[in-house]
């Protein structure tokens, strides 16, 4: 728990008792009969020894103000001891009347409101009746020696517990502060750590939808140029030069994405320039690496509607959009043609991927699950709902596969 030093009430009380206590003890040494001086010094000394005993050792309010008080050790002995030694200096000097004044606050300010009221109240019987004793001795009106008494209890009490009321809301609010304070931090946390996360998913998403694509597509050119060598040394070598080609495309995609910067297709031509080298890219490789290479793959590249340029996050969603599916087409569909149409609206666009090849079931898609479709479709949806889009996927096995991602385009964002 955050600790608080008191407030500066709580802390004017206890300076002012200091000073009100000391100046009324010096008046009663002074104003003592001759004949009881030197008593009255020794039991004023012994009266504010122990008051200040007491205020290096009883420590007031410094928790809340409802905390329980007045402990008989050493709250309650500390006051108890004053007041005997105050009727004491009582006994030796009327003028130590005045000091029950003091020695009620600190009754109410030590005792709490329950015990300081009992306190208070026998401290004003004990002065009451020192008054009546002095007034049947000197034949003086008996109202002064008892309405004083009364009403200075009336006044500790009242003080003390207006300002304690004070002290109270002081310290409620500052509860409230500091658990705001509190659930700000934890929400501050919260979103730090959302934020992690999400940028770790983003990360993942773009390493899967490149460098794994191109790690994988060198891998089997490869593996292709391996077969070849020694019956077709210049395929060979053609394959091993398409392979260093994708390890520089890699290179670049991986300094890329260390600088967060936009995807280096789009760096260097449009949305559907960028499309159309994928395609190339993707069918060269499936040519090349297909099992007994047998089979071809066409992809074909189209854009329906105004075609325009759109903000860099929607190009570059789509763009990892059809890598991902692409990919998936050359590495598992066995396809033989494959289309990508891009559909712009004057508020939407809209990316189809469609292929002829052996489709399948979509309900084994998702990380960990068979297939080689672990991260791709689930990465696809995730990038999708981050920009506010849909996604739909229609797939059977021996049936083909079509994919279609629709992204939200408002007309102020549009790039040109």
């Amino acid at each position: 728990m955050i600790r608080h030093p008191a407030p500066s009430a709580t802390r004017g009380l206890a300076v002012g008792l200091d000073v009100l206590l000391t100046v009324l003890v010096a008046v009663a040494v002074i104003l003592a009969p001759p004949r009881s001086t030197v008593p009255a010094v020794l039991v004023a000394l012994v009266l504010v020894g122990l008051y200040v005993w007491g205020r290096r050792t009883v420590h007031v309010h410094e928790g809340p103000v409802d905390a329980p008080r007045g402990a008989w050790w050493p709250d309650a002995a500390w006051v108890a001891a004053l007041t005997a030694a105050w009727v004491a200096l009582l006994w030796l000097s009327p003028a130590a009347l005045w000091v029950a004044f003091a020695l009620m606050l600190l009754q109410m300010h030590v005792l709490g409101p329950h015990r300081g009221v009992v306190a208070v109240a026998l401290t004003t019987v004990v002065a009451v009746s020192e008054g009546l004793v002095v007034q049947a001795g000197a034949g003086e009106p008996w109202t002064g020696f008892v309405l004083g008494p009364v009403l200075g209890a009336g006044v500790a009490v009242g003080v003390v517990l207006g300002i304690e009321a004070f002290v109270r809301e002081s310290q409620t609010r500052q509860r409230t502060v500091d658990e705001l304070t509190q659930v700000r931090r934890h929400l501050a946390q919260a979103e730090r750590e959302r934020a992690v996360t999400d940028e770790r998913a983003r990360l993942a998403r773009d390493i899967h939808d490149t460098l794994a694509q191109s790690l994988s597509a060198i891998e089997l050119l490869l593996r292709a140029a391996e077969e070849s060598v020694g019956s077709d040394d210049d395929r060979a070598r053609d394959l091993v030069g398409q392979a260093r080609g994708a390890a520089r495309d890699s290179l670049a995609e991986a300094r890329r994405v260390v600088q967060d910067l936009t995807p280096a297709e789009l760096e260097r031509t449009t949305l559907l320039g960028a499309l159309r080298r994928l395609a190339e890219s993707t069918a060269g490789a499936a040519d090349d690496t297909g099992p007994g290479r047998t089979r071809s793959l066409a992809v074909s590249v189209h854009a329906a509607g105004r075609v325009r340029p759109l903000p860099v996050p929607l190009e570059t969603a789509l763009l990892r959009v059809a890598q991902s599916a692409l990919a998936n087409v050359a590495q598992h569909a066995g396809a033989r043609r494959a289309q990508v149409t891009l559909t712009f609206e004057p508020d939407t666009v809209t990316l189809d991927v469609v292929d002829d090849g052996a489709g399948f079931d979509p309900a084994t898609t998702g990380p960990g699950r068979s297939g080689g479709r672990g991260f791709g479709i689930p990465a696809i949806r995730s990038r999708v709902r981050e920009l506010g889009g849909t996604l739909a996927l229609e797939a059977a096995p021996g049936s083909g596969t079509a994919l279609a991602v629709t992204l939200p385009v408002s007309p102020t964002e549009d790039a040109s």
